[in-house]
């Protein structure tokens, strides 16, 4: 099972295809979510995504933005597609019914 942020980073990867790398998967996460990404806690997620068989990175080309330095550029395997949506089906099922689904508004008391 996936935690919730391997959820978010293999979702990101997904939405963002060939422009996905570093920054853009912390971009996107970042306006998802409303709260800070830290760029550590990626690519230690990242690592561990890639050991696990979730995704694979490669080195891009060297860009004259990024002074030269290339981007680590990440793809998400067919692995990767199924665990995500596992995790995503796992949610929808375990919140059927939960007081937040039909009116996100609600207090609970």
């Amino acid at each position: 099972m996936l935690g919730e942020f391997e959820y978010l980073i293999l979702a990101a990867v997904a939405g963002l295809g060939d422009d996905a790398y570093g920054a853009s998967i912390r971009r996107q996460i970042e306006s998802v979510t409303g709260g800070a990404c830290s760029l550590g806690a990626l690519y230690t997620t990242l690592d561990r995504l890639e050991t696990k068989g979730l995704v694979k990175t490669s080195m891009g080309d060297p860009t004259p933005q990024r002074g030269g330095r290339p981007k680590r550029m990440v793809r998400l395997t067919a692995n990767g597609a199924r665990a995500a949506a596992a995790f995503y089906d796992t949610v929808k099922r375990v919140t059927r019914g939960v007081p937040w689904e039909a009116n996100p508004e609600r207090t609970l008391a």
